[in-house]
């Protein structure tokens, strides 16, 4: 399917209760096939079998399980999204652990709902325009956030902020992913902690325990 494809788009928003109860029903379906039967066989009739509407008042909503898992993948990139807010007042008064904790933890928070359906969405999900642009500016968001905190953090001895952003943001993301969504997951209190410790040491430029 080509990017920007209109079949990736829901083919009805909700102006009523009702219908974003049944758009809610048909997402929360179609998270529970996904991560039950993998992509390939989690069909629209078994999503509607689920959510318990006919297939036809499915269709009135997504025009296909594509449009459908773009939808939930944009949700899981808005629940992420929605944190990154950086109060520069706070910097001074906060151990630099902690922030790096903060974020470790709400990245990890926001893929333990179902790993399953996790690696669905980032394997199989299709790379429609509009999600790709929406995966890099939820990107670049992170990257900013965090080369702020670096700047104008006391602890933090980097000498080159971005770069330090970018391989914070990236580690985390990609560390998260592998090791939450992957078949032995990594317990995530443990994950965390030696995340955080990981890159508290290089920020504040002590390699020593």
């Amino acid at each position: 399917m080509g990017a920007g494809s209109s079949g990736l788009q829901p083919r009805k928003q909700p102006v009523q209760a009702r219908a974003e109860l049944t758009r809610q029903r048909i997402l929360g379906a179609a998270a529970h096939v996904f991560a039950e039967y993998g992509y390939a066989a989690g069909t629209t009739n078994r999503i509607a079998a689920q959510a318990r509407i006919s297939i036809g008042s499915l269709y009135q909503y997504y025009p296909n399980k594509d449009a459908i898992l773009v939808e939930l993948m944009s949700r899981h990139l808005d629940s992420g999204a929605s944190a990154l807010t950086l109060d520069r007042e706070r910097i001074a008064s906060t151990p630099l652990d902690e922030l790096i904790r903060q974020d470790v933890h709400l990245t990890i928070s926001n893929h333990l709902d179902d790993p399953q359906l996790l690696r669905v969405m980032m394997e199989q999900a299709p790379h429609s325009t509009e999600l790709l642009a929406k995966t890099a500016e939820y990107r670049e968001a992170r990257i900013a956030y965090a080369e702020d905190l670096i700047a104008h953090h006391p602890e933090a001895r980097v000498e080159d902020p971005h770069v330090a952003a970018r391989l914070l943001v990236s580690t985390v993301a990609l560390t998260v992913h592998q090791l939450i969504a992957a078949p032995d997951s990594v317990e995530p209190d443990r994950l965390e902690n030696e995340l955080v410790t990981m890159l508290t040491r290089y920020l504040k430029g002590d390699p020593t325990p």
